[in-house]
């Protein structure tokens, strides 16, 4: 099974780099700087779970794609969502399978229109990690895990290869029946714990330590899983208790990258992870008054970023 890769930072380059450490036939898609380093240094994990360096790890760029690949895992943000697919779609044949990664469900239609709906699997990934000054893949905590099925909930033998081989490299790798209710359950945490902390600029912990902290993080919560629910997917009762649980603990460090973004200037995925869910909220006539000021908060970070 031949696995492409977009990208090698922190998301692809670890997963990614575990498949090529198990053996696996595993290609990097990267622009010329990161080949160059990775050439120069190896791909280099820095984790809980075992620290390793790939020297050499096989790479491409975009204009020299000649061959199709069985796989193309994506993890790219959504707003390098277009420039990521031209540059893998020289390796998408009639059978290649694309787990996209990606947050939110806005993505599912953009690969659908130009892939084909048949392509296209659904995916999802939790990993703490980062790339640090050096450009290695550092893991910040132990947790990881990457989720991939088909939409429809059969357990299709594409599936069933693609989980042989991902096992065999990737602790919490799981082949998923229930992958769309899988995707939504993320959404909605993502969504309340980066709406909140953005929103606030502040961890968790410290908005809990506010007076009305916990009823906002909360009724942020209750509006995220109102949507999931309007839309067919109703958050599960021991995911939900769990994520309640992360929500409502004392002196949690816990931030979104969303806010961590934000903290560095970066761009943020506004539209893709907050406006989406509320285009959604309106069609379904859901009240989501936090989430709103929330969106706005970004989008007036976005203007001044522009600015």
């Amino acid at each position: 099974m031949r696995i492409l890769v977009v990208g090698a930072g922190a998301i692809g380059g670890y997963f990614g780099g575990r498949l090529l450490q198990a053996g696996r036939d595993v290609t990097f898609l990267v622009r010329p700087k990161r080949a160059s380093e990775l050439a120069k240094d190896g791909l280099v994990l820095k984790s809980p779970n075992g620290d390793v360096t790939l020297k050499n790890p096989p790479t491409v760029q975009a204009d020299a794609i000649k061959d199709q690949f069985d796989v193309v895992l994506l993890s790219c943000k959504a707003f390098d969502l277009d420039d990521a697919i031209k540059s893998f779609a020289p390796a998408v044949g009639p059978n290649t399978a694309i787990i996209p990664m990606l947050n939110g469900m806005k993505h599912l239609d953009t690969l659908d229109q130009r892939f084909g709906k048949e392509r296209v699997l659904g995916g999802l990934c939790a990993i703490a990690a980062t790339l640090n000054e050096k450009r290695e893949v550092v893991q910040l905590q132990p947790m990881q895990s990457i989720n991939y099925g088909e939409r429809d909930g059969t357990m299709s033998d594409r599936v069933k290869a693609i989980d042989e081989a991902f096992k065999s490299g990737i602790v919490g790798a799981t082949a998923s029946q229930n992958i769309m209710q899988d995707m939504w359950e993320k959404w909605v945490f993502l969504s309340s714990l980066a709406a909140s902390t953005s929103l606030m600029r502040t961890s968790v912990g410290n908005i809990l330590a506010a007076p009305g902290g916990r009823d906002f993080l909360l009724g942020m919560l209750d509006e995220t899983s109102a949507i999931a629910t309007a839309s067919g997917y109703p958050p599960g009762g021991p995911f939900f208790e769990r994520v309640k649980g992360n929500l409502t603990t004392e002196g949690s460090p816990m931030t979104a990258s969303m806010f961590r973004d934000i903290k560095a200037g970066f761009p943020v995925e506004a539209d893709h992870v907050i406006g989406d869910l509320i285009v959604r909220a309106d069609a379904a006539k859901v009240p989501v008054p936090k989430l709103r000021i929330a969106y706005t908060h970004l989008k007036a970070y976005e203007k001044q970023r522009a600015g």
